[in-house]
């Protein structure tokens, strides 16, 4: 996006729906009472007019590219939760906010949002206690197993006997989240909202979208870079 000047809430979210979420994180309604001007509803919420502006040009910025493989574990730890699990603890209640009030305005007739709602309810659930599970378990050991190593010093076993098991567990339920995310996707037909849908639902769709596309890469990052250093890290010691 090049531009919001003198646009109104209502044309900036259908040129871009992505924006529709800085508006919802903002409060200010997109959907119904959209008619109005970028500045008029800074006002009205008491915004300041070029913090909200940035963040609406800043939308469609391309994600940088990095090598991954390169960086040390510890580094490519804290950019998976400061990235990745602050991205999904973010987006989770915004989701929600959009899945519940399209249930429960539209579910009468496209009965498929009330599923998806349910779907995604689940998988919110099994992610928030996922990203707790590695943030108290898995990522505090692989970090000990990094400083021991660095330090020349000897490693004792943990409760859980060695890395592969809370290793396992973590891509078990990796599979699971991306299960319900396949099942969500077909029943957006790929996200893409009905003929005529309102904001709210393309916002939906569009969100779930991103959701999954930020879930690929955030257990590409593990499974294949993580977890397999970590396991060959541990091995080392022995």
């Amino acid at each position: 996006m090049k531009t919001i000047e003198n646009k109104t809430v209502a044309e900036v979210v259908a040129e871009n729906i992505k924006t529709a979420h800085v508006f919802k994180k903002h409060g200010i309604d997109f959907c119904c009472g959209g008619g109005i001007t970028i500045e008029k509803a800074c006002e009205k919420k008491q915004l300041d007019y070029q913090t909200l502006k940035n963040e609406l040009l800043q939308v469609d910025d391309a994600p940088k590219s990095y090598n991954y493989n390169s960086w040390k574990l510890d580094f490519l730890i804290d950019h998976i939760i400061n990235v990745h699990h602050a991205y999904v603890e973010e987006s989770i209640p915004l989701i929600l906010q959009y899945s519940n009030k399209v249930a429960k305005v539209h579910g009468h007739h496209y009965t498929e949002v009330i599923e998806i709602n349910k779907l995604f309810t689940e998988v919110a659930n099994e992610l928030a206690a996922h990203l707790k599970k590695e943030e108290i378990i898995l990522f505090p050991y692989i970090k000990k197993l990094l400083k021991y190593k660095n330090e020349d010093l000897e490693l004792t076993k943990p409760p859980f006997e060695t890395v592969n098991n809370p290793i396992k567990m973590m891509e078990e339920e990796h599979e699971t989240a991306g299960n319900i995310f396949k099942k969500i996707a077909k029943l957006t037909n790929n996200y893409t909202p009905p003929e005529g849908a309102c904001n709210t639902f393309k916002a939906l769709y569009a969100k779930l979208d991103e959701f999954e596309q930020d879930l690929h890469q955030h257990i590409h990052l593990e499974n294949n870079i993580l977890h397999p250093k970590a396991k060959k890290l541990e091995q080392s010691f022995s």
